[in-house]
Protein backbone atom coordinates (compact mmCIF):
# COMPACT_ATOMS: atom_id res chain seq x y z
CA UNK A 1 0.00 0.00 0.00
CA UNK A 2 3.05 2.53 0.47
CA UNK A 3 4.42 1.99 -2.44
CA UNK A 4 1.47 2.26 -4.33
CA UNK A 5 0.69 5.54 -2.34
CA UNK A 6 3.87 6.57 -3.24
CA UNK A 7 3.76 5.80 -6.90
CA UNK A 8 0.64 7.92 -6.93
CA UNK A 9 2.55 10.62 -5.19
CA UNK A 10 4.95 10.90 -7.88
CA UNK A 11 2.36 10.78 -10.89
CA UNK A 12 1.26 13.62 -8.91
CA UNK A 13 3.93 15.67 -8.97
CA UNK A 14 5.05 14.96 -12.79
CA UNK A 15 1.71 16.30 -13.82
CA UNK A 16 1.94 19.26 -11.55
CA UNK A 17 5.71 19.62 -12.82
CA UNK A 18 4.38 19.22 -16.73
CA UNK A 19 1.22 22.09 -16.14
CA UNK A 20 3.53 24.49 -14.66
CA UNK A 21 6.21 24.14 -16.98
CA UNK A 22 3.61 24.38 -19.72
CA UNK A 23 1.73 27.14 -18.28
CA UNK A 24 5.52 29.47 -18.01
CA UNK A 25 5.74 27.82 -21.72
CA UNK A 26 2.32 30.08 -22.53
CA UNK A 27 3.30 33.26 -20.51
CA UNK A 28 6.78 32.89 -22.39
CA UNK A 29 4.86 32.51 -25.86
CA UNK A 30 2.63 35.87 -25.03
CA UNK A 31 5.92 38.06 -24.16
CA UNK A 32 7.17 36.98 -27.32
CA UNK A 33 3.83 37.30 -29.16
CA UNK A 34 4.19 40.94 -28.38
CA UNK A 35 7.49 42.21 -30.24
CA UNK A 36 5.75 40.96 -33.43
CA UNK A 37 2.58 41.88 -33.33
CA UNK A 38 2.97 45.11 -35.05
CA UNK A 39 4.50 43.68 -38.01
CA UNK A 40 1.35 43.61 -40.19
CA UNK A 41 0.07 47.04 -38.72
CA UNK A 42 3.33 49.28 -40.21
CA UNK A 43 1.49 50.02 -43.85
CA UNK A 44 -1.45 51.77 -41.72
CA UNK A 45 0.95 53.66 -39.22
CA UNK A 46 2.49 54.24 -42.87
CA UNK A 47 -0.41 55.92 -43.62
CA UNK A 48 -1.47 57.87 -40.37
CA UNK A 49 1.74 59.60 -39.77
CA UNK A 50 3.67 59.58 -43.26
CA UNK A 51 6.70 57.75 -42.68
CA UNK A 52 9.02 56.13 -45.62
CA UNK A 53 10.66 52.44 -45.23
CA UNK A 54 13.22 53.66 -44.48
CA UNK A 55 11.47 54.53 -41.19
CA UNK A 56 9.71 51.45 -40.73
CA UNK A 57 13.23 49.77 -40.79
CA UNK A 58 14.24 51.83 -37.95
CA UNK A 59 11.79 51.34 -36.04
CA UNK A 60 12.23 47.74 -36.16
CA UNK A 61 15.37 47.77 -35.66
CA UNK A 62 15.38 50.03 -32.40
CA UNK A 63 13.82 46.81 -30.55
CA UNK A 64 17.04 44.60 -31.56
CA UNK A 65 19.58 46.99 -30.76
CA UNK A 66 17.40 47.06 -26.87
CA UNK A 67 17.77 43.79 -27.15
CA UNK A 68 21.21 43.52 -27.53
CA UNK A 69 21.52 45.91 -24.88
CA UNK A 70 20.07 44.24 -21.79
CA UNK A 71 21.54 40.89 -23.22
CA UNK A 72 25.13 43.11 -22.98
CA UNK A 73 23.80 44.38 -19.13
CA UNK A 74 21.53 41.94 -17.71
CA UNK A 75 21.61 39.23 -19.66
CA UNK A 76 22.35 36.84 -16.23
CA UNK A 77 19.50 38.92 -14.13
CA UNK A 78 17.39 35.92 -13.03
CA UNK A 79 20.58 33.43 -12.41
CA UNK A 80 20.89 36.24 -9.21
CA UNK A 81 17.37 37.66 -8.55
CA UNK A 82 15.35 35.16 -9.36
CA UNK A 83 13.33 33.62 -12.73
CA UNK A 84 9.79 35.43 -11.30
CA UNK A 85 11.04 38.88 -10.79
CA UNK A 86 12.82 39.67 -14.06
CA UNK A 87 9.82 37.76 -16.25
CA UNK A 88 7.26 39.70 -14.48
CA UNK A 89 9.72 42.75 -14.87
CA UNK A 90 9.58 41.72 -18.93
CA UNK A 91 6.17 41.57 -18.90
CA UNK A 92 5.49 45.26 -17.59
CA UNK A 93 7.92 46.34 -20.69
CA UNK A 94 5.31 44.62 -22.78
CA UNK A 95 2.10 46.20 -21.19
CA UNK A 96 4.21 49.21 -20.93
CA UNK A 97 4.97 49.05 -25.01
CA UNK A 98 1.49 48.10 -25.63
CA UNK A 99 0.42 51.04 -23.89
CA UNK A 100 2.69 52.90 -26.40
CA UNK A 101 1.21 51.92 -29.45
CA UNK A 102 -2.39 52.40 -28.37
CA UNK A 103 -1.93 55.93 -27.35
CA UNK A 104 0.36 56.31 -30.40
CA UNK A 105 -0.45 59.86 -31.90
CA UNK A 106 3.25 60.47 -33.71
CA UNK A 107 6.21 58.61 -34.73
CA UNK A 108 8.18 59.06 -31.24
CA UNK A 109 5.19 56.84 -29.80
CA UNK A 110 6.14 53.63 -32.13
CA UNK A 111 10.18 54.59 -31.18
CA UNK A 112 9.42 54.20 -27.47
CA UNK A 113 6.99 51.08 -28.21
CA UNK A 114 8.93 49.12 -29.89
CA UNK A 115 12.35 49.79 -27.75
CA UNK A 116 10.31 48.84 -24.57
CA UNK A 117 9.38 46.06 -26.48
CA UNK A 118 12.93 44.87 -27.14
CA UNK A 119 13.50 45.42 -23.17
CA UNK A 120 11.00 43.08 -22.57
CA UNK A 121 12.65 40.38 -24.70
CA UNK A 122 15.94 40.49 -24.29
CA UNK A 123 14.68 40.02 -20.05
CA UNK A 124 12.29 37.21 -21.22
CA UNK A 125 14.11 34.84 -23.58
CA UNK A 126 16.92 33.93 -20.94
CA UNK A 127 14.84 34.18 -17.98
CA UNK A 128 11.50 32.40 -19.35
CA UNK A 129 13.84 29.63 -21.01
CA UNK A 130 15.24 28.66 -18.04
CA UNK A 131 12.06 29.01 -15.85
CA UNK A 132 10.41 26.52 -18.69
CA UNK A 133 13.18 24.18 -18.76
CA UNK A 134 13.47 23.99 -14.45
CA UNK A 135 9.80 23.65 -13.95
CA UNK A 136 9.75 20.21 -15.92
CA UNK A 137 10.08 16.93 -14.22
CA UNK A 138 13.64 15.91 -13.76
CA UNK A 139 13.39 13.38 -16.54
CA UNK A 140 11.80 15.88 -18.58
CA UNK A 141 14.47 17.93 -20.45
CA UNK A 142 14.16 16.61 -23.94
CA UNK A 143 10.33 17.64 -23.85
CA UNK A 144 11.02 20.82 -21.92
CA UNK A 145 13.55 22.06 -24.37
CA UNK A 146 10.61 21.63 -27.21
CA UNK A 147 8.02 23.54 -24.66
CA UNK A 148 10.78 26.44 -24.42
CA UNK A 149 11.38 26.39 -27.77
CA UNK A 150 8.22 25.91 -29.27
CA UNK A 151 6.87 28.65 -26.91
CA UNK A 152 9.87 31.31 -28.31
CA UNK A 153 9.39 30.95 -31.93
CA UNK A 154 5.57 29.60 -31.80
CA UNK A 155 4.77 33.10 -29.79
CA UNK A 156 6.92 35.51 -32.61
CA UNK A 157 4.57 33.33 -35.21
CA UNK A 158 1.50 34.00 -33.27
CA UNK A 159 2.03 37.81 -32.77
CA UNK A 160 1.77 39.06 -36.53
CA UNK A 161 -0.80 35.87 -36.93
CA UNK A 162 -3.12 37.67 -34.25
CA UNK A 163 -2.24 41.48 -35.52
CA UNK A 164 -3.27 40.47 -39.08
CA UNK A 165 -6.87 38.72 -38.18
CA UNK A 166 -8.05 41.25 -35.96
CA UNK A 167 -6.70 44.71 -38.34
CA UNK A 168 -8.64 42.59 -41.40
CA UNK A 169 -11.45 41.12 -39.33
CA UNK A 170 -12.44 43.20 -36.67
CA UNK A 171 -12.63 47.18 -36.09
CA UNK A 172 -9.92 49.24 -34.97
CA UNK A 173 -6.88 47.75 -36.39
CA UNK A 174 -4.15 50.04 -34.67
CA UNK A 175 -5.73 49.58 -31.17
CA UNK A 176 -7.46 46.39 -31.02
CA UNK A 177 -4.33 43.92 -30.96
CA UNK A 178 -2.25 45.54 -28.06
CA UNK A 179 -5.34 45.86 -26.18
CA UNK A 180 -6.15 41.98 -26.65
CA UNK A 181 -2.47 41.60 -25.58
CA UNK A 182 -3.19 43.96 -22.84
CA UNK A 183 -5.13 41.85 -21.19
CA UNK A 184 -3.40 38.57 -22.37
CA UNK A 185 0.23 40.16 -20.68
CA UNK A 186 -2.20 40.63 -17.68
CA UNK A 187 -3.39 37.04 -17.44
CA UNK A 188 0.28 35.75 -17.98
CA UNK A 189 1.70 37.72 -15.16
CA UNK A 190 -1.07 36.16 -12.71
CA UNK A 191 0.05 33.19 -14.06
CA UNK A 192 4.02 33.57 -13.26
CA UNK A 193 2.82 34.93 -9.53
CA UNK A 194 1.18 30.93 -8.90
CA UNK A 195 4.39 29.80 -10.43
CA UNK A 196 7.21 28.17 -8.18
CA UNK A 197 10.40 30.06 -8.50
CA UNK A 198 12.94 27.55 -9.38
CA UNK A 199 16.18 30.11 -8.24
CA UNK A 200 17.00 28.73 -4.95
CA UNK A 201 19.75 31.07 -3.83
CA UNK A 202 18.94 34.83 -4.67
CA UNK A 203 20.99 37.73 -4.34
CA UNK A 204 19.67 41.59 -4.61
CA UNK A 205 19.61 43.36 -7.45
CA UNK A 206 22.42 45.43 -6.89
CA UNK A 207 24.41 42.27 -6.81
CA UNK A 208 23.93 42.12 -10.73
CA UNK A 209 26.95 42.62 -12.86
CA UNK A 210 26.91 42.86 -16.77
CA UNK A 211 28.39 39.89 -18.50
CA UNK A 212 29.71 41.37 -21.52
CA UNK A 213 30.84 39.28 -24.14
CA UNK A 214 33.51 35.83 -24.40
CA UNK A 215 35.45 34.11 -26.90
CA UNK A 216 37.78 31.93 -25.86
CA UNK A 217 40.99 30.56 -27.82
CA UNK A 218 38.75 27.31 -28.39
CA UNK A 219 36.01 28.84 -29.72
CA UNK A 220 36.42 30.96 -32.10
CA UNK A 221 36.76 27.96 -35.05
CA UNK A 222 33.33 26.99 -34.29
CA UNK A 223 32.44 30.17 -33.85
CA UNK A 224 32.87 31.97 -37.32
CA UNK A 225 30.79 29.89 -39.40
CA UNK A 226 28.13 29.15 -36.85
CA UNK A 227 27.41 32.74 -35.86
CA UNK A 228 28.03 33.73 -39.78
CA UNK A 229 24.61 30.99 -40.15
CA UNK A 230 22.79 32.60 -37.29
CA UNK A 231 23.33 35.91 -38.42
CA UNK A 232 21.92 35.22 -42.14
CA UNK A 233 19.45 33.36 -40.78
CA UNK A 234 18.10 35.98 -37.94
CA UNK A 235 18.75 38.36 -40.91
CA UNK A 236 16.13 36.77 -43.27
CA UNK A 237 13.55 36.62 -40.17
CA UNK A 238 14.24 40.51 -40.04
CA UNK A 239 13.12 41.07 -43.45
CA UNK A 240 10.62 39.02 -43.39
CA UNK A 241 8.70 40.82 -40.15
CA UNK A 242 10.16 44.18 -41.25
CA UNK A 243 9.34 44.62 -44.72
CA UNK A 244 7.73 41.67 -46.46
CA UNK A 245 4.19 43.22 -45.82
CA UNK A 246 4.90 46.09 -47.68
CA UNK A 247 6.44 44.16 -50.71
CA UNK A 248 3.38 41.94 -50.19
CA UNK A 249 1.07 45.15 -50.15
CA UNK A 250 2.73 47.53 -53.13
CA UNK A 251 4.10 44.49 -55.74
CA UNK A 252 1.15 41.78 -55.30
CA UNK A 253 -1.10 44.16 -54.60
CA UNK A 254 -2.18 42.24 -51.95
CA UNK A 255 -2.84 44.05 -48.72
CA UNK A 256 -5.25 41.74 -46.86
CA UNK A 257 -3.62 42.12 -43.18
CA UNK A 258 -4.30 38.15 -42.55
CA UNK A 259 -2.39 37.10 -45.24
CA UNK A 260 0.77 39.79 -44.73
CA UNK A 261 0.72 38.25 -41.22
CA UNK A 262 0.29 35.00 -41.80
CA UNK A 263 3.22 34.80 -44.10
CA UNK A 264 5.39 36.19 -41.42
CA UNK A 265 3.84 33.79 -38.50
CA UNK A 266 5.20 30.72 -41.00
CA UNK A 267 8.63 32.06 -41.47
CA UNK A 268 8.46 31.42 -37.49
CA UNK A 269 6.57 28.07 -37.15
CA UNK A 270 8.78 26.60 -40.14
CA UNK A 271 12.01 27.79 -37.43
CA UNK A 272 10.34 25.85 -35.00
CA UNK A 273 9.90 22.79 -37.21
CA UNK A 274 13.70 23.04 -38.18
CA UNK A 275 14.81 23.63 -34.64
CA UNK A 276 13.32 19.67 -34.17
CA UNK A 277 15.22 18.04 -37.06
CA UNK A 278 18.35 19.26 -35.06
CA UNK A 279 17.70 16.67 -32.63
CA UNK A 280 17.45 13.66 -35.19
CA UNK A 281 19.86 15.00 -37.89
CA UNK A 282 22.60 15.97 -35.58
CA UNK A 283 24.91 19.25 -35.37
CA UNK A 284 27.64 18.27 -37.53
CA UNK A 285 24.88 18.01 -40.64
CA UNK A 286 22.94 20.32 -39.15
CA UNK A 287 24.66 23.60 -39.47
CA UNK A 288 25.71 22.71 -43.47
CA UNK A 289 22.10 21.37 -43.96
CA UNK A 290 20.80 24.61 -42.56
CA UNK A 291 22.68 26.87 -44.41
CA UNK A 292 21.95 25.12 -47.67
CA UNK A 293 18.06 25.74 -46.61
CA UNK A 294 18.92 29.59 -46.10
CA UNK A 295 20.86 29.73 -49.79
CA UNK A 296 17.80 28.20 -50.88
CA UNK A 297 15.33 30.23 -48.67
CA UNK A 298 17.23 33.39 -50.35
CA UNK A 299 17.24 32.34 -54.18
CA UNK A 300 13.26 31.36 -53.44
CA UNK A 301 13.05 35.19 -52.18
CA UNK A 302 14.50 36.37 -55.18
CA UNK A 303 12.55 34.72 -57.04
CA UNK A 304 9.60 36.38 -55.58
CA UNK A 305 11.31 39.56 -55.81
CA UNK A 306 12.17 39.57 -59.78
CA UNK A 307 8.97 37.84 -60.79
CA UNK A 308 6.30 39.44 -58.27
CA UNK A 309 4.84 35.87 -57.55
CA UNK A 310 3.13 35.06 -53.70
CA UNK A 311 3.72 31.06 -53.83
CA UNK A 312 7.46 31.59 -53.98
CA UNK A 313 7.27 34.46 -51.13
CA UNK A 314 5.33 31.57 -49.05
CA UNK A 315 7.80 28.84 -50.20
CA UNK A 316 10.93 31.09 -49.17
CA UNK A 317 8.95 31.81 -45.80
CA UNK A 318 8.90 28.03 -45.17
CA UNK A 319 12.11 26.87 -46.90
CA UNK A 320 14.35 29.48 -45.40
CA UNK A 321 12.57 29.58 -41.55
CA UNK A 322 13.40 25.61 -41.32
CA UNK A 323 16.57 26.56 -42.25
CA UNK A 324 17.09 29.04 -39.65
CA UNK A 325 15.81 26.85 -36.95
CA UNK A 326 18.43 23.99 -38.27
CA UNK A 327 21.16 26.33 -38.47
CA UNK A 328 20.77 28.39 -35.12
CA UNK A 329 19.86 25.40 -32.74
CA UNK A 330 22.95 23.84 -33.93
CA UNK A 331 25.21 26.58 -33.87
CA UNK A 332 23.73 27.40 -30.17
CA UNK A 333 24.55 23.08 -29.81
CA UNK A 334 28.01 23.80 -31.09
CA UNK A 335 29.42 26.45 -29.30
CA UNK A 336 27.83 25.42 -25.91
CA UNK A 337 29.70 22.57 -26.66
CA UNK A 338 33.11 24.03 -27.57
CA UNK A 339 32.60 26.35 -24.50
CA UNK A 340 34.74 25.83 -21.60
CA UNK A 341 31.94 25.43 -18.51
CA UNK A 342 33.02 28.30 -16.62
CA UNK A 343 32.36 30.64 -19.70
CA UNK A 344 29.63 29.05 -21.30
CA UNK A 345 26.71 31.78 -20.76
CA UNK A 346 29.10 34.37 -22.04
CA UNK A 347 29.63 32.60 -25.30
CA UNK A 348 26.23 32.04 -25.64
CA UNK A 349 24.89 35.67 -25.13
CA UNK A 350 27.80 36.64 -27.95
CA UNK A 351 26.37 34.38 -30.01
CA UNK A 352 22.51 36.10 -29.64
CA UNK A 353 24.59 39.42 -30.27
CA UNK A 354 25.66 38.72 -33.15
CA UNK A 355 21.94 37.06 -34.31
CA UNK A 356 20.47 40.00 -33.04
CA UNK A 357 22.33 42.20 -35.32
CA UNK A 358 21.53 40.27 -38.17
CA UNK A 359 18.21 41.23 -37.60
CA UNK A 360 18.73 44.95 -37.39
CA UNK A 361 21.59 46.14 -39.64
CA UNK A 362 21.05 43.91 -42.88
CA UNK A 363 17.05 45.43 -42.45
CA UNK A 364 18.34 49.34 -42.14
CA UNK A 365 20.36 48.41 -45.13
CA UNK A 366 17.18 47.67 -46.81
CA UNK A 367 15.60 50.86 -45.76
CA UNK A 368 18.34 52.95 -47.40
CA UNK A 369 18.25 51.39 -50.28
CA UNK A 370 14.69 51.26 -50.70
CA UNK A 371 14.66 54.61 -52.10
CA UNK A 372 17.10 54.71 -55.00
CA UNK A 373 16.80 51.34 -55.50
CA UNK A 374 13.09 50.26 -54.38
CA UNK A 375 11.95 48.08 -52.46
CA UNK A 376 12.65 45.08 -55.18
CA UNK A 377 16.15 46.18 -55.84
CA UNK A 378 17.02 46.58 -52.51
CA UNK A 379 15.87 43.32 -51.35
CA UNK A 380 17.96 41.79 -54.13
CA UNK A 381 21.19 43.56 -52.91
CA UNK A 382 20.24 42.11 -49.57
CA UNK A 383 19.62 38.57 -50.98
CA UNK A 384 23.34 38.60 -52.50
CA UNK A 385 24.91 39.65 -49.80
CA UNK A 386 23.54 37.15 -47.58
CA UNK A 387 23.77 34.47 -49.91
CA UNK A 388 27.72 34.96 -49.98
CA UNK A 389 27.74 35.15 -46.53
CA UNK A 390 25.55 32.09 -45.71
CA UNK A 391 27.62 29.71 -48.90
CA UNK A 392 31.29 30.91 -47.33
CA UNK A 393 29.64 29.56 -44.12
CA UNK A 394 28.45 26.29 -45.69
CA UNK A 395 31.51 25.68 -47.87
CA UNK A 396 33.79 25.98 -44.08
CA UNK A 397 31.91 23.09 -42.29
CA UNK A 398 31.47 21.22 -45.30
CA UNK A 399 35.91 21.12 -45.22
CA UNK A 400 36.19 21.50 -41.15
CA UNK A 401 32.85 20.13 -39.54
CA UNK A 402 32.38 20.92 -36.53
CA UNK A 403 34.40 19.51 -33.46
CA UNK A 404 33.06 16.64 -31.36
CA UNK A 405 32.81 19.13 -27.86
CA UNK A 406 29.81 20.73 -30.75
CA UNK A 407 28.44 17.27 -32.22
CA UNK A 408 28.36 16.02 -28.14
CA UNK A 409 26.66 19.14 -26.97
Amino acid sequence: MARSDTARGTDVEVRRGWRACLLGGAVFAVGMAGTTLPTPLYGHYQDKFGFSELTVTVVYAVYAFAVIGVLLLAGNASDTVGRRPVILAALGFAAASAVCFLLATALGWLYVGRLLSGLSAGLLTGAATAHVMELAPRDGAARATFVATAANMGGLGCGPLLAGLLAQYAPWPLYLPFAVHLALVACSAAVVLRLPETVARRRPLRTVRPQGVSLPAQVRSVFGPAATAAFVGFALLGVFTSVSPAFLAESLHERNHAVSGLIVALAFFASTAGQLVVGRVGVTRSLPLGCAALLAGLVLLAGALYWDLLPLVVASALVGGAGQGLSFRAALSAVAGASPADGRAAVISTLFVVAYAGISLPVIGVGVLTDPLGLEGAGLVFIACMAVLVSTAAAYLLRRPVPSAGRSA
